[in-house]
Formats: C-alpha cells, structure tokens, sequence
C-alpha cells in the first residue's frame, strides 16, 4: 500500500479529474442502489393495491427509471474518460520522471545493467499505473461503497434475510488473503521476465548486423524463444491462479444467493414477508454479490501495478553516484587549465585502475594520452568530466576542485570525440548541432570544414539534411568519425578531448584531421588518446602509462631519446606499416 499511495499523490496535478471522475462514480453508485428500490416498490403496488392511482404510479415509476438509466450513462461516460485522462497523463509524467532520472544516474549504475530492462521499467511497469488509477482504485471505492449501502439497505428489508447473505463474506475474505499472497510474488516474477526479454530482443536488433555476420540467427532466435516462454509460463501460472480465484468466488457467492432463496421463500409462505420484498432483496443481493466477485478482480489489478510500482520506485529511489556539493558553483567560461593531483581509482573495490596519476595541462596546451589497451587512458577522460569521482587525490579546473564546480557547467566547459561514436536518427545537420542549441547553418557548415566532413555530406542525397539512420547506420566508420569531431568543435568549448579520434579512418583522412587538430591547438586545451601515435608527434606533451601509472613524461623528441616504453611503441607502429 506504501508504494500505491506513493502513485496516487504524484497524481496530484490532476486530482482535479479524478474528483470529477469521483462524484460521477458516486452518483452512479447512488442510482445503482435506487433503481431496484423503485421495482421493489412496483411490484409492491401491483400486488397490494387495486386502486385507480395505480397506473399513475406505474408511469411515473417508468419515467423515474429511464431519467435514472441516462443520468447514469452521462455519468458514466464522465467517469470512464476523465478518469482513463488521469490515468495516462500520470503514465506519461511517470515516465518522463523516470527516464529523467536514468540520465541523472553516474555511469557505474549503468555497468550491470541491460538497456532493455530499463526500457521495460520505463514503459512496460509504468502501463500498469493506467489499470490502478483508471480501474482499481475506482472500482475499490465504489465497490465499496456499493456493499455498505446494500447491506445497510438488505438490513432494512429483513435482517434475517440479511444476516444470511453474510454467511460467504468470511469465505471470500480469506480466499483474497490467499489470493494476494499467491499472486503478486508470482506477477512480479512475470514483470521481470518481461524486462528479461525486452532485454534480449532490443540487444539482438542492435547487434543485428554481427549476428548475421556469424550466422547465428537460429541462436538468437531460441535465445528470444526462451525469453518469451519464460514469460508466458509466469503470466499464465498467475492467470491459473486467477482463473481458479474467481470462478470460486462466484460458486460461493451464488451459494449465498440460494440460500437466501430458499429461506426467503419459506418466509414468503408464511406470509413473514412480502414478494415485494422478496425480489427486492434478490434485486439488491445480485448487486450485493457483484461487487465482492469484481474486487477480487481490484486485488489482482493491484497486484499487477504493485509489482510495476515495486520496480519503477526501486529505480526511482537509486541515487546517483555523482551529484552537486552542496555550496557547487557556476562557472561561465573556463580557462581550460587542467591539474591531477595523486588521483587513483578503481572500477571494482581493490582492482586500482589508476594508481597516483599526477599531471598538469596549461591551458590552450595539447596533451596526448599513449599506452597499451586497458592502462586507463578512456578513464583519465571520464574522471575529467565527473563521469565518476577518484578514489583518492583530486582533479582541478583553473586550479578549483571539480567536486566544487556544478556538474552541468563542468561539463558545459568540454567537448569530447569519445572511441565509441553515437549518433542520432536524424540529419546530419541536426547530428553536428547536437549540444549548440543555437547554431546556424554556416556555423554547422564551418564546424564540417575544420573536421574534413564537408565534402562528403555535400555528396550526401539530401547534403546536411540526409538522414543518417540510427546510430548513423548509413555513413562509413570514418565519416562516423569526423561528423563526431564537427560536433565537438561546433560546442567551441576551452576543452577539448579526442579518444581514438582516428581510429576508423584511413591514412588520407587522419591527415586531414591532424590538420584540423593543428588548426585547434593554442586556443583550446586538447587531450588526445591515440594509438596511431603519428596523431600525438605535435603535441606539447606526452604521458605515456603502463598498468595505471604513468612511466614516462615529454616531447615527441625527449621519449625517443629515453629509449623507453614509447620507443617502444613507435617501433612497434613503424615495423606493422613496414
């Protein structure tokens, strides 16, 4: 109940509609209980009274039932829409309020995590709010409401009759306990089964192309196969339940219902009571039964949104590793100084990624990054931007802590080529100009001519307005790239990071890039990690790492003569391209 309570007041902006939705169910629920009352009455007066007035009371009895039955269909088309507005605006709220708070999330959270799950907590077990709000917790109340006012309403007719039609309450009551201890473990599995296999399916499309490389569709199809069994199986074990649930309560409610009928009509011979109010009493027993059979249906509705509610506040509640100190300051325009100071980390507890990494950037300066895969170069960046925070030590920007400086505007100060390009399904204008709200078209175009993309996107069908298709499925690893780099360089932020930068392009076109990097350099600080260390030959300096550390520190010129590791390597490169 915490987490449905939770629900119902992040609707509170539009409590409003449910208030309408409300009183138009309440006024159902009232003509709901008059309308047998006005045929009991009927009856009583063509079976007791032969006078002339008698028609009269017919007529106007019939008039009173059609005005109920259209009041009470205006009524009900009030409380089935206003009340389903409610419902989806909060399951769009919700959604947005999830998903907003995915992108607040540091990236550690992300590392065990599927994406398909976390789309199957943002739309699937959001869905099930729509069945609470616009169905459970409507049909709880006025089921409710309906059993007090027929009971209280059975009582007045004959108490005898009355006390009998109890007998099944204590029955239905604890099969719904068992009903809701049975159901919701098992409708919370179904849920995460679910997000299992949106989890295996949205994987499968993104890599569609290497599964058809390697040939493996029949593995991946039996892999979804799994996925979606598992999920049928633990759907239908809960509808099993269900489906043994109702129809037992039904049996009991009907045994209560002959009960009634056959005591009523022994009380009816010996003239205890009236026919009147025999079919009165059957009238509102149906009625009576009614809601007890739909809120066994209520509980398993809240079983289904309690286990989405479960999920998504779970998410909801996670807090990100990474967040604004408390006194955080802005900062509009950075220097572009850049300082590390003994800085560690570690990705997982007592496996050191970086161990006493110390350096310093002057700004405008171009620092490149060199070493082995897996020495830290990637995480260096990261740590720079506060996509994590060190173990230890501390990073400096303009010689102030960046745990000081908000993370929005830290960020706001960098532009970064990552090794694994991302782009949009959308033009390529739009790609390039993703991170400068307000950039022209001449501003989009400049920012391809200093990264060398501007030739080929004037080849393009439709030139900066081709759409490239998700991921930009329809550009080569090198045009990928450098509409990468334009992106960067039109964000004209103090800071700029290259990783890999060159890596899927060919020879000719990391020249071009080089050029466009020179063309940078002195007006931004720009870090560089490369393994083509042709990239890095200019640069003011050069840190190369090994295991986390850093073991040599210089020109181009000075690690040669040293003789070390970056010797090393150079002469690695020199005898691959020989």
């Amino acid at each position: 109940m915490k987490n449905i309570i939770r629900l119902i007041k992040y609707a509170r902006p539009y409590w409003w509609l449910l208030v309408i939705a409300g009183f138009s169910l309440l006024t159902i629920t009232a003509l709901n209980l008059v309308t047998p009352w006005l045929v009991k009455e009927l009856i009583r007066i063509l079976t007791e009274q032969q006078d002339m007035n008698a028609m009269l009371v017919i007529q106007n009895t019939v008039m009173i039932l059609v005005a109920a039955y259209v009041v009470r269909a205006v009524f009900t088309y009030f409380y089935r829409y206003l009340s389903h507005v409610a419902a989806w605006k909060l399951v769009a709220d919700m959604r947005t309020m999830v998903y907003e708070h995915l992108q607040k999330l540091s990236l550690r959270y992300y590392h065990d995590k599927q994406t398909g799950q976390l789309m199957s907590r943002t739309i699937n077990d959001t869905a099930t709010f729509e069945v609470l709000i616009a169905h459970a917790v409507p049909d709880l109340i006025t089921n409710g409401l309906i059993l007090i006012g027929i009971t209280t309403i059975l009582f007045v007719i004959n108490a005898y009759l009355a006390a009998l039609a109890l007998i099944p309450i204590p029955f239905l009551m604890i099969g719904g306990w068992w009903f809701t201890k049975k159901v919701l473990p098992n409708f919370r599995e179904a849920q995460s089964t679910l997000a299992e296999l949106n989890a295996v399916v949205q994987d499968n499309i993104s890599g569609i192309k290497e599964i058809q490389v390697f040939n493996q569709q029949i593995r991946e199809k039996n892999r979804v196969d799994k996925r979606a069994k598992k999920y049928a199986s633990a759907i239908l074990h809960a509808l099993k339940l269900s489906a043994i649930f109702h129809p037992a309560v039904e049996m009991v409610s009907a045994f209560g219902t002959v009960v009634v009928v056959g005591f009523g009509g022994w009380l009816a011979m010996r003239h205890y009571i009236s026919p009147a109010d025999i079919v009165g009493f059957i009238l509102y027993l149906s009625l009576f039964y009614q809601p007890i059979t739909t809120l066994a249906r209520v509980i398993e509705d809240l079983q289904q949104a309690t286990a989405g509610a479960e999920r998504v506040f779970e998410l909801l509640d996670t807090e990100p590793d990474i967040v604004d100190q408390k006194n955080a300051k802005e900062i509009a325009k950075a220097g572009g100084e850049i300082t590390f100071e003994h800085v560690d980390f570690e990705y997982v507890s007592s496996k050191p990624v970086l161990k006493d990494v110390s350096f310093h950037v002057q700004s405008g300066q171009m620092l490149a990054l060199v070493g082995p895969t897996g020495v830290g170069k990637t995480t260096i960046i990261s740590l720079a931007a506060r996509f994590y925070d060190p173990t230890s030590g501390r990073i400096l920007l303009d010689g102030t802590d960046i745990k000081e400086i908000t993370i929005s505007s830290l960020r706001n100060q960098i532009s970064i080529v990552l090794q694994d390009i991302f782009l949009f399904n959308g033009s390529v204008a739009d790609n390039i100009a993703y991170g400068s709200k307000e950039a022209s078209l001449e501003d989009i175009v400049q920012a391809a001519k200093i990264a060398r993309a501007h030739d080929f996107i004037s080849e393009l069908p439709q030139g900066y307005d081709t759409i490239i298709g998700e991921r930009g499925v329809k550009l080569s690893g090198g045009q990928k790239q450098r509409l990468s780099i334009a992106r960067a360089v039109l964000r004209n932020t103090p800071i700029l990071i290259l990783d890999e930068a060159t890596a899927a392009v060919d020879v000719e076109t990391e020249k071009q890039i080089q050029q466009a990097i020179q063309e940078l350099a002195g007006s931004k600080t720009i870090i560089v990690i490369a393994h083509r260390l042709s990239t890095v030959k200019k640069a003011d300096r050069i840190l190369v790492l090994k295991e986390g550390e850093i073991v040599e520190s210089g020109t181009h010129e000075d690690l040669l003569q040293l003789g070390g590791l970056y010797e090393q390597l150079c002469k690695t490169q020199l005898e691959i391209h020989k």
